[in-house]
């Protein structure tokens, strides 16, 4: 088994230069909880970067400090655990929008991250809501965190006070996502199964409850329009006592599982809503939109490109898959094994689940992070990684506001940094995004312009 296609050589491919690292402290202050860092994140307007250290606590750095730092003593940065920490009941000390470095304690293992910002133009979707807790201002940076208990709590970054505690999910929050448009909608995903839909600017209401999943929900992320949601999951059958250990074949067109043996023959059905692990929804009128067919296995991971024409999944089948949200068709698909296992094996376990995946800011470029200790950078338009980097035991990645670094956290609780494929995008790319961030993949294909054009314009060359 390869980690690249046989024409790609593996040696030739490029290294990512290593910025930096952010390691775990080596003795956190509740040894009873797990050190895993599930996630990381960059606040919007690139003032700081956060990720969850394990044992309950979340480190918050301002990002400008943290690259001088790492420029100044080299690429190694060992959390100070003396930082200041503020605490799940504190306080308003401090300069209120100057970035400074804290810790952050949520009270329990933090599964999720999402900054959020607020523009004051941007109401309450309940509009006979007229006396609100808390008045949003045009300054305001918001941390969200997903919580073992099913908990979100809302913190302000700047004076680490503790705004709103959600309470209504019964399993683990994996994910949380803010609306782009500054609206201060949050949405989470559980393990409940369930998404659910928060107006923070309501006082942290809870809109809407979004179910259709059968299963765990990994992850969720908004277009960037904020008008479509897409949400991942694990897929399951629907007789699960069944142990599958014996020669099988899998019939699509019946959607049926068939395990043959000597003795007998045996079939397993799997219900047409377990075989999804993709759904989009409409955020006008939370609706489902489609399922997206095409994985074979749990899928743990989504991002919308910063047009929002296309959008990448990841999964434990071994594969990052660029969707059309629009129609749904599958326009690349990007292996982290070769030969790619066939449907069956690629629901089994292997030591190439792809883990996170991350759209860059310029459009061109997808990161992925699989478990064969590898970092892997991507081009929309290539079927082979364009940059590597290794990593080991790592959980998650997302790259910086301005897209020059990728960050990744790993099992222990620790950040890497590396630089990003840089590439001054052409003037076609530029002209591409502008006109498919209004414009969907229908509108697009009804325009009277040659078949060429359109076939670039959707992604399709």
């Amino acid at each position: 088994m390869a980690s690249f296609p046989p024409r790609v050589n593996e040696k030739e491919i490029v290294r990512s230069r290593t910025i930096g690292e952010l390691l775990a402290p080596a003795a956190p202050f509740d040894k009873k909880c797990g050190r895993e860092n599930w996630t990381v994140a960059f606040a919007p307007d690139g003032s700081y970067f956060a990720w969850s250290q394990g044992h309950r606590a979340v480190k918050l750095v301002p990002w400008s400090q943290c690259l001088k730092n790492f420029l100044l003593h080299g690429t190694k940065n060992i959390t100070n655990s003396s930082s200041l920490r503020l605490s799940r009941q504190n306080s308003d000390g401090g300069q209120k929008n100057k970035p400074r470095e804290h810790i952050i304690d949520c009270g329990d293992i933090v599964w999720s991250l999402a900054f959020g910002s607020s523009v004051p133009e941007k109401q309450s979707r309940c509009v006979n809501i007229e006396w609100h807790r808390f008045r949003f201002g045009q300054d305001q940076l918001l941390l969200a965190t997903g919580l073992n208990n099913g908990r979100i709590k809302i913190w302000d970054v700047y004076t680490g006070k503790l705004l709103l505690n959600l309470v209504d999910h019964t399993e683990v929050v994996r994910d949380l996502t803010f609306a782009p448009d500054g609206s201060l909608i949050l949405v989470s995903a559980s393990r409940d199964k369930t998404l659910r839909v928060w107006d923070l600017k309501d006082d942290g209401n809870m809109m809407k409850v979004l179910r259709g999943h059968q299963n765990w929900v990994y992850s969720c992320a908004f277009s960037p329009d904020s008008s479509m949601l897409c949400s991942v999951g694990a897929m399951k059958p629907t007789d699960s006592s069944d142990v599958i250990d014996f020669p099988v074949w899998w019939n699509w067109e019946s959607n049926m599982l068939t395990l043959v043996t000597q003795a007998y023959c045996k079939q397993v059905i799997i219900s047409k809503g377990d075989a999804n692990g993709v759904f989009l929804w409409n955020m006008d009128k939370y609706t489902m939109i489609r399922k997206l067919e095409g994985h074979h296995h749990d899928v743990v991971a989504c991002d919308f490109s910063p047009d929002g024409a296309l959008l990448a999944t990841a999964s434990y089948d071994t594969r990052v898959y660029i969707w059309d949200p629009h129609t749904g068709d599958i326009l690349m698909e990007f292996g982290h094994l070769f030969p790619p296992p066939t449907p069956i094996f690629a629901g089994g376990a292997n030591d190439r689940w792809v883990r996170s995946v991350s759209f860059s800011h310029d459009g061109l470029h997808v990161a992925s992070l699989a478990d064969d200790k590898m970092v892997r950078f991507w081009r929309i338009d290539e079927d082979y990684p364009v940059q590597v980097a290794p990593l080991s035991n790592g959980l998650c990645c997302a790259f910086s506001t301005d897209g020059s670094v990728l960050a990744a956290g790993t099992h222990d609780g620790s950040v890497y940094f590396w630089a990003t494929p840089r590439q001054v995008p052409s003037l076609q790319h530029l002209c591409r995004m502008s006109i498919r961030r209004v414009m969907p993949t229908q509108e697009v294909q009804e325009l009277p312009i040659p078949s060429k054009v359109l076939e670039f314009l959707s992604y399709r060359v």
